[in-house]
């Protein structure tokens, strides 16, 4: 498999995305080809530093940045050589079959956007990230790519979302909720009140609203939410987990008993810990695009970084892009 990575994305580029290629190369021999965009030197020296310098590398110089307070659209039209515009340049090109990138996520998606376009009845693309709950895992979309989403987008962030359920997480017939501030059919604000009842004619399904407290006990397969929600979501799951662990282990290397308890816990501790880490995904698909784009976090460590290879890898073996054609085509043939 062809990979692009942008090598100047992320809080901690290239340090930690040159670790994370380095630590994929070395556990994936089915990637075949890195691209890695970015400065020539900065890249040079990092591989370096790991002893690295196997031939599937290929490095592609850049000679622009995306900043944070870039906007995405400026990102693209005014720094077309940045090393994200670069990354997709390459999948559009077909020299790779997937981009990734721990930058400026709205750079990505509106790189993704103008020069891949979008798959065949899609409007506007969605990112799907896969969430843990007690007794299963389950999509959220869109988790940040279109805050400012219509009904209509909500659906087809429903039908892409069940596609991928269906092909990556096997589920069969997958079940679809729609975000609410209640399970009632009348709760929520303008947006879902309009999406609830084309979700429930769309032939998905649909279970109706779920709300905060069904997300991590009793979740449908696809939590559907406009992008704003989703990311302020997602987030704060990433932030509570990670503050729940910090108190734990506080609280349990605070006296002898409980050292040894934790001692005799710790086992379990890395099952939950492993279960909630974010990094252990690494990436987000961007779905809706007619390629693969990963989308990994802007503070993504070399491990995470590493998973985020091995997400493109998998999205490109489950050939998703071809599963989201047939169901959207089948949701427009059911409603003509």
């Amino acid at each position: 498999m062809k990979i692009a990575l942008d090598a100047m994305g992320g809080d901690h580029a290239p340090e930690n995305i040159i670790h994370g290629a380095v630590l994929a190369l070395r556990e994936y021999p089915h990637i075949s080809h890195l691209f890695l965009t970015g400065d020539t030197p900065r890249v040079e020296a990092e591989l370096k530093k790991h002893g690295c310098n196997d031939s599937r590398i290929e490095i592609i110089h850049t000679t622009q940045i995306v900043e944070m307070a870039d906007s995405g659209l400026d990102a693209v039209r005014r720094k077309k050589d940045s090393s994200v515009s670069r990354a997709i340049d390459l999948v559009k090109e077909g020299r790779a079959q997937a981009a990734v990138s721990a930058g400026h996520t709205g750079a990505a998606v509106t790189a993704s956007l103008i020069k891949l376009r979008t798959l065949p009845g899609v409007e506007r693309p969605a990112i799907a990230s896969i969430m843990p709950s007690l007794g299963k895992y389950w999509v959220l979309i869109d988790a940040g790519a279109n805050p400012d989403a219509e009904p209509a987008h909500l659906v087809q962030n429903a039908i892409m979302g069940a596609a991928y359920a269906e092909c990556v997480l096997g589920r069969k017939n997958p079940e679809v909720g729609l975000m609410s501030n209640g399970t009632e059919d009348e709760k929520g604000n303008a947006l879902t009140k309009e999406t609830r009842p084309l979700l429930a004619a769309s032939g998905l399904n649909f279970r109706g609203n779920v709300e905060g407290h069904d997300l991590f006990h009793n979740p449908p397969d696809v939590v559907v939410c406009d992008g704003f929600t989703g990311n302020v979501l997602l987030k704060t799951c990433e932030s509570l987990a990670h503050a729940m662990f910090a108190m734990i282990k506080r609280e349990l290397m605070a006296g002898l008993r409980t050292k040894i308890g934790a001692t005799l816990a710790k086992p379990a501790f890395k099952r939950v810990h492993k279960a909630t880490n974010a990094d252990e995904y690494g990436g987000m698909p961007l779905l809706g695009v007619n390629g693969v784009t990963i989308i990994s976090h802007g503070g993504a460590s070399a491990y995470a970084m590493k998973n985020a290879l091995r997400m493109a890898c998998e999205t490109i073996q489950h050939s998703v892009n071809p599963h989201i054609i047939d169901a959207v085509k089948r949701h427009h043939d059911s409603a003509n």
